[in-house]
């Protein structure tokens, strides 16, 4: 997408957005410069735009200068793969519905302290659908290395942050029964079939790949026959059950979708999520094993598990207790009971979404180049990282009866 292009986003567009997000009409702007906010590989379905501003306003009888920075987020408005996926799939209008309504209800019950995410400044539905947002960088927030996982520092914060913003929406829903008309995330039966082929086709692209690795080549075929099934299984492995905690999902909780503070020894200390999207009613197991299938380097993954369900159950707990929730949490061995039943979602997420993760950052694609010629192509199936963790994990997912 080329910057130029946008014709709109000029000095007026920005000086009603900070007019309107500060509720003051003194506010002009003095300049403003405009770049990419991520780069291929780090975001997927949107157009993410930094501006810097320069602007001022009236204090008492005098005027003050301020610099700000802005994010805005824009749907895609040529016709590709991913302009088919995001205006079928309506995710716009959730992040918009979760930005301007549901958040803000759950962050006011945290209080300032845990943040869940960044403030939305302004909403636009048509011409063209956009969101502007805080720029958590300029708070200092930014992106953990999606390459070497996080490590169990992050990985317990991220945690943390999971566990209140489900604590959060329990309280909410509570409230008001209508915030649970999230009913779609990635895994829906309404979604367009270009959404679906994304997974059938990089379920088949991984069977193809395991084909030529010696160590878990018997398990190719396995893999192919279960590609076409595979978005169905993943949507009723996490479908809500009446009699167990449902929560409003991230969705899409994976380490691009989060970022870090850090104190002076660049130890992190606090956590944020972006992008709600995919944000989705059901059980929490949902975002526990996309999350965890997904984020955590190998080592805190295959080490730490009983540490990470712990921190995650014991702050979901304390969080729920504090918010005054009717709903209980469930118990450790309720937890488990509900992550093993549900075993074959994390598992598709490390069959389509690791490989995304662990792709390096020189070979990275975006969704047109992924699925726009009719071939899946996605280098992170072939990265060392990948295909080492792929070898370990493809017979434990035979092993409990994953593959069919």
């Amino acid at each position: 997408m080329a910057l130029e292009t946008l014709t709109w986003l000029n000095i007026s567009f920005v000086e009603k957005v900070l007019r309107k997000s500060e509720g003051d009409d003194s506010i002009q702007v003095i300049d403003m410069s405009t770049k990419p906010a991520t780069k291929k590989g780090d975001n997927y379905l949107s157009d993410m735009i930094r501006i810097t501003i320069e602007f001022s306003r009236n204090q008492g009888s005098h005027e003050i200068k301020e610099k700000k920075s802005i994010i805005v987020k824009l749907s895609p408005t040529t016709e590709s793969v991913r302009q088919k996926f995001i205006v079928l799939a309506g995710y716009f209008h959730t992040e918009i519905s979760m930005l301007s309504d549901t958040l803000n209800k759950m962050n006011k019950l945290l209080g300032p302290k845990y943040r869940l995410s960044g403030k939305s400044l302004y909403v636009q539905n048509e011409h063209p659908t956009l969101l502007v947002m805080e720029d958590l960088m300029f708070l200092g927030f930014r992106m953990a290395d999606r390459l070497s996982g996080l490590d169990l520092t992050h990985t317990v914060l991220a945690l943390q942050g999971l566990a209140r913003f489900h604590a959060a929406s329990v309280a909410v829903c509570e409230k008001e029964p209508k915030q649970k008309e999230y009913s779609k995330g990635i895994f829906c039966h309404q979604h367009p079939a270009e959404l679906q082929a994304f997974f059938i086709m990089g379920t088949k692209a991984l069977a193809d790949e395991i084909a030529n690795w010696p160590e878990v080549k018997k398990y190719s075929e396995k893999i192919a026959k279960l590609s076409d099934h595979v978005y169905k299984i993943a949507e009723d492995a996490v479908k809500p059950s009446e009699d167990e905690l449902n929560v409003i999902n991230h969705g899409d909780c994976h380490l691009n979708n989060m970022l870090f503070k850090y104190d002076s020894d660049g130890k992190p200390i606090d956590h944020i999520f972006v992008d709600f999207q995919m944000c989705v009613y059901t059980t929490p197991a949902l975002d526990l094993h996309y999350f965890l299938n997904t984020s955590p380097s190998i080592d805190v993954v295959e080490n730490e598990r009983n540490t990470l369900l712990n921190a995650y159950l014991g702050t979901l707990s304390a969080t729920m207790k504090q918010l005054n929730c009717k709903t209980q949490p469930p118990t450790m061995e309720e937890l488990q009971a509900i992550l093993k039943r549900s075993a074959s979602y994390g598992m598709i997420a490390s069959f389509t979404i690791l490989p995304l993760m662990l792709c390096s950052k020189s070979e990275s694609k975006d969704l047109d180049d992924i699925m726009g010629t009719g071939t899946f192509i996605n280098p992170g199936l072939q990265s060392e990282s990948y295909k080492k963790l792929m070898i370990k994990r493809i017979p434990l997912y035979d092993e409990w009866g994953l593959l069919g």
